[in-house]
């Protein structure tokens, strides 16, 4: 059996400040990052807070994701040149979807558009 990929074992809030960076370069903020990782995952923001502040690991954080969004199915395209909606691997595609939202929001589109609004 194939080892588990490396990000499953990397903590959420290793990876969340390039999160932010992403956004913030193209003009955006942090709270609308929060905001779509919420949407995401049903967390509240003291949730995903202690999340981040525990280093979660991404499995886990998934894992413990109290209310996944329905409408995340509808996340569709390319990121990191995989097609998420292709994504076999459960954990890999909520993974993907959560790049693919970060990609939308530094790319400009609007919030409602990035949240399936």
């Amino acid at each position: 059996m194939p080892s588990p990929h490396r990000i499953y074992t990397t903590s959420v809030a290793s990876v969340y400040p390039l999160y932010v960076a992403k956004a913030e370069r193209k003009g955006r903020t942090k709270a609308e990052v929060d905001e779509i990782i919420r949407w995401l995952t049903g967390f509240s923001q003291e949730a995903l807070d202690a999340q981040l502040a525990e280093k979660t690991d991404f499995e886990t954080f998934f894992a413990q994701a109290p209310r996944p969004n329905p409408a995340r199915a509808e996340i569709k395209g390319v990121v990191c040149g995989v097609r998420v909606e292709e994504v076999a691997e459960p954990l890999m595609r909520e993974i993907r979807y959560l790049d693919k939202l970060i990609d939308e929001l530094a790319k400009g589109k609007a919030m409602q558009k990035i949240l399936r609004g």
